[in-house]
């Protein structure tokens, strides 16, 4: 589009030019051209409507119209047609009111196309998610950013804040999602898809058009919040009627396939294996399949609204046929083992079943009847006569159900009520030291449950139950509170008989016969009809408490004992000398000396501790016997249970006891110290081995004779034994020593301690070997070396041999390590060293004075010479 400029020189004033008629007039024809130009693009421009239904459209169109208009105002804004315009409204034309209307029109249509250009622009990205995004997953993540992207354009532009522009807009975005919708669900291809993916498709189908009126919805809410004085009040049913169809119409192909889904796991393999009739299954099947295939060729289409009724009417039809075919082998496959409510009992559970079945398919039959045309059809016909067929099978079923319950209640529940409340695994007359294997338990049939349960359920139902089966169910809450009170009575009991031990066991055994005298009554003589059932419970709840509450007393008594016990189990008795300093260590005697010393000590606070348990033991007496003796009947077998349990706990003090000495003797630590020395011309330690293996063995004698300190008990007492008088200076007491000292533990531990210090002993004399080279400065006759040398009057070189040779032994003695730790035992060889230097240090002043006194007469006889010289 152009405007047509005149052919007139404009380049004069334009004051001047308006007074020249020649060029107002061809000015004027000017200007009549272009009013009629802009007269007819505006009128084209008013007529043009969207190429289209969807929002898309009406944006292009706006984009159009605002570049033709664009196209227009920017012509007349040029500085030449402005020029004409001045000229012409100088000269005062008439004809210029006319064109100004025009030109007011065009910069008002001009504003209200660039306006709506401009804020519809910010809806495009999303529309076009709407229109070509892949999959509805964008359509649902799109409309709420779009739905806000709507809510400003309504508060802020000119044209789109009407309900005459808003409402066709929002009409034309709720079409566009119900297109794509219509594309994604398509029936073609839809039932040719695996039933998930189809229900998946479907589902977000329906959730996207949900979706779309929901957020609508909010966004109302949001403008009203925001304070806008004009609220989103549109006609809900333009914008949503649609929509919501087809969201009933999603709904529906979600039941379908759902019900597809249901027969199909209904008719899998292994169900047609194990049916009787595999080929009936078939072709149930097949007649399914049948009323299914039709969704694949409809001639209509089911998102019309316009084949609303079309499609209600399929649906009716599909529902009816499938739901009795269903049923039919619902019941056929199922009512041998009928599938139960929870909670429900087999019989009226299965009667319930069936009831359901039928009642679904009246119900269904029901509404057929209603629909004139399906029950005219053939296939209605089949459908009604399945129907019969089906009713009359379960009816059949039901009276079946009921009538053999019936029959087997009246004949059992007399039975039952003759049982007795409880049983009892082992005969109550059995030994004592069987206590434990006699369980009694409840006997209250499930039996009973059951026909309690059934009997309700029955009357549920409608149906007669029997005199007794209902007086039975009155009495249910009496049952229910009976058997708790008896199953919690019981686990008190079995809870109670593991507390105790053997020996509890046979100690209690006077009340436990008491208890098991009461509980007898519930295994021998009360049945579930008789009246004493909650005195019985009340008498054995309390008889089984007193119990309890003794051997609680008795296991409070019994921990103390054991932590006395422990005490001594764990007591020490090999207390070692500590060194003050680290190269001083006690002699042999006399660490073994402390060790006995304080070995006495600790014995001391044992027997104490041992001394206390007879009294602990009285108050087990006075509490189960109420006699306070020592040395009651009932309690003997509980006396010689401690007496061996102290046997044990003295055997394990002293063999753990010695293995913890052993372990000192193989220790690299040392506890004690011996010398080497020379005595009567040969090296020894000092104490000798045969010394220190006696002081070892004594040692542990000593360890084992503690338990001498230990005094038994009297038989079936806890008092100690008086000593005994054999002869007038011998005293015999009975103590633990005889037994335990017999221990093979004990004995073969002892063995090894003593072999560990015999090895020990060997090799330190071993290691005494290498100083046996100096054994000549000793055992050699020192005169007798001496006199030859005086006779043989050798040179001096011969004296500086042996000087040096005997300087060289004192010498290498001083460079030898004077201390050899080996396990628990330190030797000191400084005294023998000592002797060494010694003996070699006497032999140098031997040579020596040899040595003067030959010089002093080779002297004198040099001065005798010199004189008679």
């Amino acid at each position: 589009l152009k405007l047509e400029m005149p052919a007139v020189n404009l380049d004069r004033e334009v004051s001047l030019l308006a007074t020249v008629p020649g060029v107002v007039q061809s000015l004027k024809r000017c200007a009549m051209t272009w009013q009629k130009l802009i007269s007819r693009v505006l009128e084209e421009q008013l007529k043009k409507v969207p190429q289209g239904n969807g929002p898309l459209a009406e944006i292009y169109l706006w984009r159009e119209k605002n570049a033709t208009l664009s196209a227009l105002t920017g012509q007349i804004k040029l500085p030449e047609v402005q020029k004409v315009l001045e000229i012409l409204q100088k000269a005062e034309s008439g004809f210029t009111g006319d064109l100004q209307i025009v030109l007011s029109d065009l910069r008002r249509y001009h504003m209200q196309a660039q306006d709506n250009a401009k804020f519809l622009s910010i809806l495009e990205r999303h529309l076009k998610n709407l229109s070509t995004g892949t999959g509805v997953d964008v359509i649902s993540s799109t409309i709420p950013s779009l739905l806000n992207a709507l809510r400003l354009v309504w508060i802020m532009s000119r044209h789109y804040n009407r309900d005459e522009c808003m409402v066709p807009f929002l009409e034309r975005i709720s079409w566009e999602i119900s297109a794509r919708v219509r594309r994604v669900v398509d029936l073609q291809t839809l039932f040719k898809q695996d039933i998930a993916a189809a229900k998946k498709k479907i589902t977000e189908a329906r959730n996207t058009l949900e979706q779309w009126k929901k957020c609508y919805f909010t966004t109302c809410i949001q403008v009203e919040e925001s304070g806008s004085k004009r609220y989103w009040k549109f006609d809900v049913k333009r914008l949503f009627e649609k929509t919501d169809y087809m969201v009933s119409v999603c709904q529906d192909l979600y039941d379908i396939f759902q019900i597809t889904e249901e027969l199909h796991n209904m008719f899998i393999p292994e169900l047609i294996t194990v049916s009787e009739n595999p080929k009936g299954v078939d072709e149930l099947q097949r007649e399914v399949n049948i009323v299914i295939s039709p969704m694949e060729d409809l001639t209509f289409d089911p998102f019309s609204m316009e084949s609303a009724r079309d499609w209600a009417f399929f649906m009716e039809e599909f529902r009816e046929d499938v739901t009795v075919e269903v049923v039919k082998q619902i019941f056929v496959e199922n009512h041998k083992d009928p599938p139960l409510y929870k909670n429900h009992p087999p019989v009226a559970g299965a009667i319930s079943w069936s009831r359901s079945l039928s009642h679904r398919i009246t119900h269904t039959i029901t509404r057929f009847q209603e629909e004139e045309e399906l029950l005219a059809s053939e296939r209605g016909m089949q459908v009604k006569q399945i129907y019969l067929q089906v009713a009359k099978k379960m009816k059949e079923y039901e009276d079946e159900k009921y009538l053999l319950w019936r029959e087997r209640t009246e004949h059992m529940l007399p039975l039952l009520l003759k049982d007795t409340v409880l049983t009892v695994s082992s005969a109550t007359e059995e030994h004592v030291t069987t206590k434990k294997s006699v369980c009694f338990t409840l006997n209250f049939s499930y039996e009973i449950q059951e026909i309690i349960i059934e009997t309700k359920y029955m009357e549920q139902l409608g149906l007669p139950v029997p005199e007794m089966a209902r007086y039975v169910a009155l009495q249910e809450d009496k049952y229910l509170r009976y058997t708790n009170k008896l199953k919690a009575m019981l686990d008190c009991y079995h809870k109670l008989m593991e507390m105790m031990n053997e020996a509890e066991t046979k100690l209690l055994d006077h009340y436990i016969q008491e208890l098991w005298r009461m509980l007898k009554a519930g295994h021998k003589r009360l049945t579930w009809k008789s009246v004493g059932i909650g005195e019985f419970i009340v008498q054995c709840t309390q008889t089984i408490g007193k119990l309890e509450l003794l051997v609680h007393q008795i296991h409070h008594i019994s921990e103390d004992i054991s932590s006395k016990l422990q005490s001594i189990e764990s007591t020490n008795l090999f207390k070692f000398p500590c060194s003050k300093n680290s190269d001083k260590h006690p002699g042999a005697k006399e660490f073994f000396h402390y060790v006995k010393c304080e070995q006495a000590k600790v014995v001391e606070q044992l027997v104490r501790k041992y001394s206390a348990i007879p009294q602990l033991l009285i108050e087990v007496e006075r509490r189960v016997a109420n006699t306070n003796s020592g040395k009651s009947p009932k309690l003997a077998s509980y006396y010689a249970y401690w007496e061996n349990r102290i046997y044990q706990v003295l055997t394990q003090l002293i063999v753990k006891n010695l293995q913890a000495f052993n372990a000192a003797v193989l220790a690299n630590v040392p506890l004690l110290q011996i010398e080497a020395v020379l005595s009567v011309r040969e090296i020894t330690l000092q104490p000798n081995a045969s010394e220190i293996e006696k002081m070892t063995e004594q040692c542990i004698q000593d360890c084992v004779e503690v338990t001498k300190r230990f005094v038994r008990w009297m038989h079936g007492t806890c008092i100690e034994c008086p000593t005994q008088h054999v002869k007038a200076d011998e005293v015999i007491t009975f103590s633990f020593y005889s037994d335990v000292s017999q221990s093979p533990l004990i004995i073969e531990q002892a063995d090894l301690i003593t072999q560990n210090v015999h090895k020990l002993l060997a090799s330190l004399s071993k290691r005494l070997n290498q100083w046996k080279k100096y054994d000549l400065l000793w055992k050699s006759d020192k005169g007798a070396v001496l006199d030859r040398l005086a006779a043989e009057k050798p040179a001096c070189v011969i004296f500086d041999e042996h000087l040096q040779f005997y300087m060289k032994i004192v010498q290498e003695v001083t460079q030898q390590p004077l201390i050899k730790d080996e396990q628990f035992i330190r030797l000191q060889l400084a005294p023998l060293a000592l002797a060494v230097q010694e003996n070699a240090k006497s032999w140098m002043m031997s040579l020596g004075q040899l040595l003067n006194e030959l010089a002093r007469e080779e002297l004198f006889n040099l001065q005798d010479e010199i004189q008679v010289g």
